[in-house]
């Protein structure tokens, strides 16, 4: 077998691998957007990765195997005109390969940034609401803290008139005791009425006396 024709078939089986390997990779995009919320759970980031390397790796070697079917396709009489051509072909797949793979690899950057950045959107929007969660669940026990406080407060004011009640009626009892007693005991009322006439007629008898020594007093000073 020729240089060529080792060149020719090895060059031939890289690009049919490097097409299938490039429809793999470009079907990524569709893989990515259809499961944008988690790209790492549905491992399209590790396959593209993985067929990133390999489309890399495979483009270097045609590459290699287009310059060497050049060399020879520059040496005179070395090889026919439809060989020729041949060449030329290979040499027009691999830049039409190398433009095709960039232009993937810019789509599949593209799905993965959208698929990132809707998946940061999510994570924030599942954090606001746990956080607002939390706090919707601590404002309640506010306002639960808030209503036993009240509770205690009208219980303890409940209470309170309750005891004023209680007393209320005692005091109304010792009154009726109290009027009771002095109904039973007549002599009673007319006692305290001596007594307390008595303390006004002592009022009015030193009342006199201390205004007969002032004038007393007075009339030794004057003279």
């Amino acid at each position: 077998m020729s240089a060529y024709d080792q060149l020719h078939r090895q060059c031939r089986t890289l690009e049919n691998l490097f097409d299938s390997k490039l429809t793999s990779y470009s079907q990524l995009v569709s893989s990515i957007s259809a499961h944008s919320n988690d790209v790492e759970a549905s491992g399209s980031s590790e396959r593209w990765r993985d067929l990133e390397l390999e489309l890399d790796d495979l483009l270097e070697k045609l590459e290699e195997t287009n310059e060497q079917l050049s060399v020879l396709a520059s040496e005179p009489d070395t090889l026919s005109a439809p060989m020729s051509r041949a060449v030329q072909r290979h040499a027009e797949l691999f830049q039409d390969n190398a433009r095709e793979l960039r232009r993937t690899k810019a789509s599949v950057k593209n799905a993965l940034d959208h698929a990132n950045l809707l998946s940061g959107v999510r994570n924030d929007i599942d954090a606001y609401k746990s956080s607002a969660a939390d706090s919707l669940l601590a404002e309640r026990g506010r306002i639960d803290s808030s209503h036993r406080m009240t509770d205690d407060i009208l219980e303890q004011a409940y209470e309170t008139r309750a005891e004023f009640g209680r007393q209320r009626t005692a005091l109304d009892g010792i009154n009726s005791r109290m009027k009771s007693v002095l109904n039973t005991m007549p002599g009673l009322n007319n006692l305290v009425s001596m007594i307390k006439s008595r303390r006004r007629r002592d009022t009015i008898i030193m009342g006199v006396i201390i205004g007969i020594c002032i004038i007393v007093i007075l009339s030794y000073m004057w003279r």
